[in-house]
């Protein structure tokens, strides 16, 4: 690939990635990608704190279930898709899997996924490769991925069924997906409390956390609830040409792995 352009955090800074009313659905935006771009840029040094502070340190865990449901193999290659600042894609390098494959949008969010790989046990540092790509076209051959995984990042992209055909073309017959995202729970109390937080309280929360003004954290719930549910995800997931798909509710439902299987 060739040399990616670092967008300036004064630049990102400026002024918000997203007005009001383009709030009202974020997903029908045609610009969505440049303003997914500049507001992960500016908060990729706060972002992994806020994901401790906001979801209880239960972020964690989920991505934790999203290696179990992947099934790793010894030997296996695995392409972490939308990986951030890389907690999934080391997640992976303490499995069984051979090699880890970490691949993002936002060059600021590799930037600290690089110094965090260099801070982890020098066993697995030799398993990480980070790259920059694109999740609808990603830069691999055919059949040549073991396990795709993706976590919390489908519903940022500009085409998700476009993804979901990609993950289906670079990955091996039988090879796994798995995808942590967000969900409403099912459970009228839960759902309640769910929206009164992530709506109202984690949006203040964390803009004062992260110092934001790129309107980031008020994408976030907005995002979620004009994406896909659960179950239509799971749908999109099978007419993708996967088969197993499976859908496990973490969280009293906050989270949904979905898991599935390119069939042999």
């Amino acid at each position: 690939m060739g040399p990616q352009k670092t967008i300036p955090q004064t630049a990102t800074r400026q002024a918000p990635a997203w007005t009001a009313g383009e709030l009202a659905d974020p997903h029908a935006n045609a610009d969505k990608p440049t303003k997914i771009r500049l507001m992960f840029g500016a908060i990729a040094r706060s972002y992994d704190l806020n994901n401790r502070l906001h979801s209880f340190g239960r972020d964690q865990a989920w991505r934790r279930a999203g290696v179990r449901a992947a099934r790793v193999q010894p030997g296996d290659t695995i392409l972490d898709v939308a990986c951030g600042t890389g907690d999934l894609t080391h997640e992976f390098a303490r499995s069984r899997a051979d090699a880890v494959i970490g691949l993002d949008f936002v060059p600021e969010m590799l930037e600290i996924a690089r110094a965090k790989q260099r801070a982890i046990d020098p066993a697995l540092r030799g398993k990480v490769t980070y790259m920059q790509g694109d999740a609808m076209q990603l830069p691999f051959e055919d059949a040549c991925i073991d396990v795709v995984s993706i976590a919390f990042g489908i519903r940022n992209v500009a085409d998700p069924r476009a993804a979901l055909a990609e993950f289906h073309r670079v990955l091996r017959p039988g090879g796994r997906l798995v995808i942590l995202e967000f969900d409403t729970p099912r459970f009228a109390p839960a759902r309640w409390a769910s929206n009164l937080y992530t709506n109202r309280i984690m949006p203040l929360t964390a803009t004062l956390v992260s110092r934001d003004r790129s309107g980031a954290y008020r994408y976030l719930p907005r995002s979620v609830a004009s994406f896909l549910d659960g179950d239509a995800l799971a749908g999109a997931i099978s007419e993708a040409g996967f088969q197993d798909v499976a859908t496990r509710r973490l969280t009293m439902g906050v989270c949904a792995c979905h898991s599935a299987t390119r069939p042999e």
